[in-house]
């Protein structure tokens, strides 16, 4: 009996000895050896395939940001801003409006009234032509100005207009210029005697006209006459404003 329970115990033992064996060569004992290489494989395939790919990645999207880059900072939107901002910084309104802004200084002059506001009227006898008077008109003022038809005279408290000599009626108005004169003759009476009234004035007043004959064209003159006073008759006559002392004499 007890021989039996010897072999039995090591045919066991045997038997458990050859299962151990058996299952070292199956490899069942390297299982989670095997498993983590596995795993340390793919983990090692999945971070090149993962580290390619972003690096990949990387590369086309700096390619596309580069031309991304290109199409907003380059010949697109940035160069059309730039163009249109510098359309606004020339200007060109503002140039314009600079060239056409000078009109206002290349335009004509403003001329106004020659009156006796702007004017210094001075009323001289002269010894050629005879029984004449010069009238001098000379302008005073910052601006030309001007003298349309002729001088409205009256001596002292005369109630009669003299009329004027149509013949000298000049081809346009009379201008003048700052610190320049202009004239008008007055014949005083006639050379024959065939005047009547013949009476001597004292005090003148000459009278401005408008832009339409016989209209106010401003303050009066009263220039000064010598102490003698000044001889007229029914005859009395005055010329249109003339340029030159001469044309205001010939009449």
């Amino acid at each position: 009996m007890r021989k039996s329970r010897i072999r039995l115990f090591a045919a066991t033992g045997v038997a458990l000895a050859a299962l151990a064996l058996t299952a070292c060569q199956d490899g069942t004992g390297t299982t989670d050896e095997g498993a983590s290489e596995s795993t340390a494989t793919a983990t090692t395939d999945t971070s090149s395939g993962t580290s390619s790919g972003t690096s990949k990645g990387d590369a086309t999207s700096n390619e596309h940001a580069q031309a991304g880059g290109a199409d907003s900072t380059g010949g697109g939107g940035s160069t059309d801003a730039e163009k249109t901002g510098n359309t606004g910084s020339t200007g060109k309104g503002s140039d314009k409006s600079a060239a056409t802004g000078t009109g206002s200084d290349d335009g004509p002059e403003t001329r106004v009234a020659c009156n006796g506001s702007n004017t210094t009227v001075t009323a001289q006898p002269v010894s050629r032509p005879v029984n004449h008077m010069l009238i001098t008109v000379k302008n005073t003022g910052s601006q030309p100005c001007d003298l349309t038809y002729y001088p409205v005279l009256r001596f002292d408290e005369m109630q009669w207009v003299p009329q004027p000599v149509e013949a000298s009626q000049p081809q346009s108005v009379v201008g003048i210029d700052p610190g320049q004169s202009a004239y008008a003759g007055v014949l005083l009476a006639s050379a024959d005697g065939s005047g009547d009234g013949g009476t001597t004035g004292h005090k003148l007043t000459v009278g401005f006209q408008g832009r339409t004959p016989n209209s106010d064209g401003g303050p009066s003159a009263t220039p000064s006459l010598p102490a003698k006073g000044v001889y007229y008759d029914s005859t009395l006559a005055v010329t249109y404003w003339q340029q030159s002392m001469e044309d205001a004499l010939t009449y």
